[in-house]
């Protein structure tokens, strides 16, 4: 089966980039706004890039990196020009440096690694494909070891001894709802697989796949760049305290990937996995009542790291029908006219002294609600139905 990373250019000239099995019919979906979220009020939309990948993994693992990039280097990629692809990746800072020092080309790594192609796990050497045109490599080829990419990871979310396999599965579940796919497990009581985690991930069968295991908190952070470990318990450490809203606005901020650490369900993180960390996070609660399983935990911190998602990586949103204009006002006297005589054929105004109050209360009321031009229409279809008028044939 194939999979497809795509990026469409939308109506307002912005682009968008998701991940498919069935390219063509879910280019069709975005343009009949059968895709909730970003591209549904940017139609019509058009196919700028894509590749084929043989696995989701691959796929998602395109797009949430092609996500990330600049305007110019999605634009490098659409036209297949590598060179600008490989310059858009030199941080500002770097490039800088490179013009004070009269080095205006080169990023640390040689032509001949530069020509190289990471695909399946694979090396090839696009050199060894003759003397035609080089062929379109993946989107990981254009960085270089010496440029620091300019977008920043996910975080990776880390497990501390987990408990049940059911809790890891619903973890598993609540990151993939967010978007986050990294999950790292530092020895899980039962062992790594378990088979109760994938019924309890409903679906997130991805997270699980790719889910790694370590011996210990310091080797399952030892790539990241910033660790944060969440407990709502003192520790005897002394270190900064954040919501789980400012620590991901942080994550947003700083270059590097971070990990998020999450304890055992039953006793949360130990004082030595606590010093590991750099920041601690702690969610505001009931101070009678605070029993956050590890589920929820996940979803909150996740949550918060959506948020700050820019506009064309945010996440979808459900479908959300827009709210007509009111109705002009001779619609809206209308509607209230009729009303009022057919009030006045059923004798409710009985009392001739409170006759003008009575329909100023009436009309108060009937123009509250802002009604839509559909809705006066229906309205006056229930009326005129109560009125005894024969139905249209």
């Amino acid at each position: 089966m194939t999979f497809w990373a795509y990026v469409v250019r939308c109506a307002d000239d912005s682009y968008y980039t998701g991940h498919t099995d069935d390219l063509e019919r879910r280019i069709g979906q975005h343009n009949l706004g059968e895709i909730a979220g970003y591209t549904q009020t940017r139609r019509p939309v058009t196919l700028m890039w894509c590749q084929d990948f043989g696995s989701r993994q691959e796929a998602l693992e395109a797009e949430f990196q092609v996500k990330g990039w600049s305007r110019r280097k999605k634009e490098a990629l659409a036209r297949e020009d590598w060179a600008d692809l490989h310059d858009a990746a030199i941080p500002p800072r770097e490039r800088a440096l490179r013009l004070r020092s009269g080095r205006t080309e080169g990023g640390g790594i040689s032509s001949e690694e530069e020509m190289r192609v990471i695909s399946g796990g694979e090396t090839h050497d696009r050199s060894e494909e003759g003397e035609g045109p080089p062929s379109s490599p993946p989107v990981r080829a254009e960085r270089s070891r010496s440029t620091l990419a300019d977008e920043i990871p996910p975080p990776v979310i880390v497990l501390v001894r987990p408990q049940l396999g059911e809790n890891i599965g619903k973890a598993a579940r609540a990151m993939l709802n967010f978007g986050l796919t990294e999950m790292r497990l530092v020895s899980p009581r039962d062992g790594w697989p378990n088979p109760s985690a994938g019924p309890a991930a409903s679906g997130a069968d991805i997270v699980l796949q790719n889910a790694k295991v370590y011996d210990s908190v310091a080797a399952a952070t030892a790539d990241c760049a910033q660790v944060f470990a969440t407990t709502v318990r003192k520790r005897g450490v002394t270190k900064p305290v954040v919501t789980p809203e400012q620590a991901a606005t942080e994550i947003h901020a700083a270059p590097g990937r971070s990990a998020i650490l999450f304890g055992p369900e039953r006793s949360g993180l130990e004082t030595d996995d606590v010093a590991v960390a750099r920041t601690i996070i702690t969610v505001p609660i009931n101070p009678e009542f605070g029993s956050l399983n590890l589920a929820q935990a996940v979803i909150l911190v996740a949550y918060e790291w959506s948020k700050g998602l820019t506009a064309e990586r945010e996440l979808s949103q459900p479908s959300i029908n827009p709210i007509m204009p009111p109705a002009p006002q001779e619609e809206l006297d209308g509607m209230i006219g009729q009303l009022d005589a057919m009030l006045m054929g059923a004798g409710f105004f009985h009392l001739p002294d409170k006759m003008q109050s009575t329909r100023r209360t009436l009309r108060t009321l009937l123009t509250k609600p802002a009604w839509s031009s559909q809705e006066i229409r229906t309205l006056r279809g229930v009326l005129s139905s109560l009125a005894g008028k024969r139905p249209r044939a």
